[in-house]
């Protein structure tokens, strides 16, 4: 599919090539190209050149023919062939060709891009089913395995699908397990803060129980 495409590139880069080091001036402007020793203005995206320009005369344009196009300016006598988006290939029309812009392909449905050129798809392959126990939701370019729910902690709340992932949820005994451990954590330190509250408590008293009394003289 590629191809022809990178033919008119090649081609045209060689055609640059060709003028520039066969004496054609080389100070032409950007909207020009070199033929023999003078500089002809460049034909509009859609158009090619249908004569070059002369002394007394422009270049003259004319616009592509059909399933022919042309996304640049040019000083090329031909447009680009437009892209055939093969079905053998797994490929179908995303954006018909027009005088200014190539085919764009996509993948047939079933089919996913495995080789990319801006936005077109240029290689679709099939896709395959996937094996048990693996999903693909569509946007993977492999399956993968369900998440598992049957462990200690998790229970299998639905089953995964070819293209859907398992649900799962932790079971009830673990929450509640760990409700309980939070709740022996918490006793445990009001306890010791209790205890430890009392010890200075106590400490405090008995060093006042020990401090001698003064008397006073009558």
């Amino acid at each position: 599919m590629t191809s022809s495409r990178r033919y008119w590139t090649v081609a045209s880069l060689l055609m640059l090539l060709t003028n520039v080091f066969s004496g054609h001036p080389s100070t032409c402007r950007p909207d020009e190209y070199p033929i023999e020793n003078r500089c002809c203005r460049m034909c509009s995206p859609g158009e090619h050149v249908k004569t070059d320009c002369k002394v007394s005369r422009p270049t003259s344009c004319r616009p592509c023919s059909n399933q022919s196009y042309m996304n640049q300016s040019t000083g090329l006598k031909h447009c680009f062939p437009c892209t055939h988006c093969d079905e053998g290939s797994g490929l179908k029309t995303k954006a018909s060709c027009s005088p200014t812009s190539d085919t764009v392909c996509e993948p047939l449905e079933g089919f996913y891009c495995v080789e990319f050129s801006d936005n077109d798809c240029e290689a679709a392959k099939k896709c395959s089913d996937c094996s048990t126990g693996t999903f693909s939701n569509g946007s993977f370019t492999s399956c993968r395995p369900h998440t598992q729910g049957n462990t200690e902690n998790r229970q299998l709340v639905k089953a995964g699908t070819a293209s859907t992932d398992a649900e799962c949820e932790e079971h009830a005994d673990a929450n509640e397990s760990q409700l309980k451990l939070t709740l022996i954590l918490v006793t445990s330190v009001a306890v010791l803060s209790a205890l430890a509250l009392c010890a200075v408590c106590a400490v405090i008293w008995t060093r006042k129980q020990q401090t001698p009394q003064c008397k006073l003289k009558k």
